[in-house]
């Protein structure tokens, strides 16, 4: 046995003692590092991605390709270390029933928080209800820079349709930013409600997601749905 798998032995001995808890950032990544390179020295590799990330978050945040540029990581290796962020937001989206009731703007915000997970751009959901509230589907409209995004009114008032929504919630994040809605957003929010009417369909709210925090456009009186007006 070399030191090296002496090393790594001991690091899967400590994280099955103790978990994570207490692991510097650079031996969690060595720890992720085993399992997609069985023999090599993982330490150098760990410190020349925190080097070129900043961070552990920084290197899990990006993308395969943005890794494999990191001298020494294999396409495996990178491909590997991306999923771990989507498989933490899948994890997260799926301890929710599709069948949930969401009668609250709490409700709500918490169920959608988990979708902008890790997302380092704009992103758009669309969470659609039935009349008892209960959710339908949320999928995404789109995304775009991490300033804007492109958020079409068509295609939200046909994937409302399409799921038989009788009221929908719109959701995008502010990854840069505090959850604090913009003037565009308030502009979005009357333009899509006033489509979504057109079909009697009712927009409920409209959520602006940053981290783990959310804002509601209702909450905050920027806008009030037609039952309220």
């Amino acid at each position: 046995m070399s030191i090296h798998d002496g090393h790594r032995q001991r690091l899967k001995d400590r994280f099955r003692k103790e978990g994570l808890d207490n692991f510097d950032e650079l031996y969690v990544l060595e720890l992720l590092l085993f399992y997609c390179i069985p023999r090599a020295d993982t330490n150098p590799l760990a410190h020349r991605l925190l080097d070129r990330f900043g961070s552990l978050t920084g290197v899990l945040n990006a993308s395969a390709e943005e890794i494999e540029k990191v001298e020494g990581l294999s396409t495996n290796a990178a491909t590997f270390l991306s999923l771990i962020t989507q498989v933490g937001r899948y994890y997260q989206v799926k301890r929710f029933d599709a069948g949930e009731v969401l009668r609250t703007t709490e409700q709500c915000g918490n169920f959608l928080v988990p979708y902008f997970f890790g997302r380092e751009q704009e992103t758009v959901f669309l969470l659609c209800l039935d009349a008892k509230c209960k959710v339908i589907c949320c999928k995404k409209v789109g995304e775009g820079s991490v300033n804007s995004a492109n958020i079409p009114v068509r295609r939200v008032v046909e994937m409302a349709l399409s799921a038989n929504a009788t009221s929908v919630v719109l959701a995008h994040n502010h990854p840069s930013g505090l959850a604090v809605p913009s003037l565009d957003d308030v502009q979005t929010t009357y333009r899509m409600a006033a489509a979504l009417e057109t079909v009697e369909i009712a927009l409920a709210d409209h959520i602006i997601v940053s981290g783990d925090d959310y804002v509601s456009i209702v909450q905050s009186q920027y806008y009030k749905p037609q039952d309220d007006r």
